[in-house]
């Protein structure tokens, strides 16, 4: 038995102990994040907000339809109301 090629098993295992992590040096102040929009998404950002602002709600159409409704001009085609209703359950049906 050759002690030798133990020591030298044993000496390699011993080596390879992982240490405690170093502090790291302190970052210079000129290596800061930074970020650039590009002007198609500074635009997208302008749209973004305006349709964030806008109502839900087109309150001119439902004025109109609340006159139409209080003066009794409100009429309805039944033939495109059934149309409406079947379209609607064929797709949730599938």
């Amino acid at each position: 038995m050759r002690i030798e090629a133990y020591n030298q098993v044993a000496q390699i295992y011993s080596t390879n102990k992982t240490t405690a992590a170093k502090p790291a040096d302190k970052v210079k102040a000129a290596a800061k994040d930074s970020v650039q929009l590009s002007s198609f998404g500074k635009d997208i950002q302008v749209a973004k907000q305006a349709v964030a602002e806008a109502s839900d709600i087109r309150e001119d159409k439902v004025a109109e339809m609340k006159a139409k409704y209080a003066n009794g001009n409100v009429s309805v085609d039944t033939g495109d109301f059934a149309s409406v209703l079947l379209e609607k359950y064929k797709l949730n049906s599938l």
